[in-house]
């Protein structure tokens, strides 16, 4: 009886040690504002019963719910920007397919996902092309005054690098890119 008061002491130790160790991180990262409202519109589809709206949702909800389990979660609008995005160009792709093989009722439905997936795509605020393209275009012009080699690796890391001039604005990566290649 005597052994049992330490032996306990080790044991709930040893038990705070491995909640600590094997535990996942607690530290709560904000939500971006879309992915909230993609929740509570999911409610209300829900309750409206729009099938179309509620696929889309639900679908979207599982990728950011799978992307936040990887290295790199979606944290910001853009990054959601960009997910729309592809998905509504697979869902347009898809379309296409149905309307080849005379699927008319299946490309329907892709086509009213996609509307969907551009509504929520036209809710989120980016900077606009013509800026992206003065801004790139100054970048450039610094980079031949200085005598560095101008070329799209070394602009996108002066226009999106840390300190740069695009760095943590609105605008997609891809986007960017893109306008880069066309102005080189």
């Amino acid at each position: 009886m005597a052994f049992t008061k330490p032996i306990q002491r080790i044991i709930r130790s040893n038990r705070q040690y491995l909640r600590q160790r094997y535990s996942t991180s607690t530290v709560d990262i904000p939500a971006p504002p879309l992915l909230l409202k993609f929740k509570s519109d999911l409610k209300a589809a829900m309750k409206a019963r729009d099938t179309n709206r509620l696929n889309v949702l639900r679908g979207i909800l599982a990728e950011t719910t799978n992307a936040s389990k990887t290295s790199t979660p979606l944290r910001t609008d853009i990054q959601l920007l960009s997910l729309l995005k592809k998905r509504a160009a697979a869902s347009k792709a898809a379309a296409q397919e149905f309307g080849a093989a005379k699927r008319d009722d299946l490309k329907d439905n892709e086509e009213a996902q996609v509307a969907v997936l551009e509504e929520y795509a036209s809710t989120i605020k980016t900077i606009e092309e013509h800026e992206v393209v003065e801004t790139i275009a100054k970048v450039v012009g610094e980079m031949r005054t200085q005598g560095v080699s101008v070329n799209i690796g070394n602009v996108l890391k002066a226009v999106l690098g840390v300190g740069g001039a695009l760095d943590g604005k609105p605008v997609e990566k891809a986007e960017v890119a893109r306008i880069v290649k066309r102005v080189l």
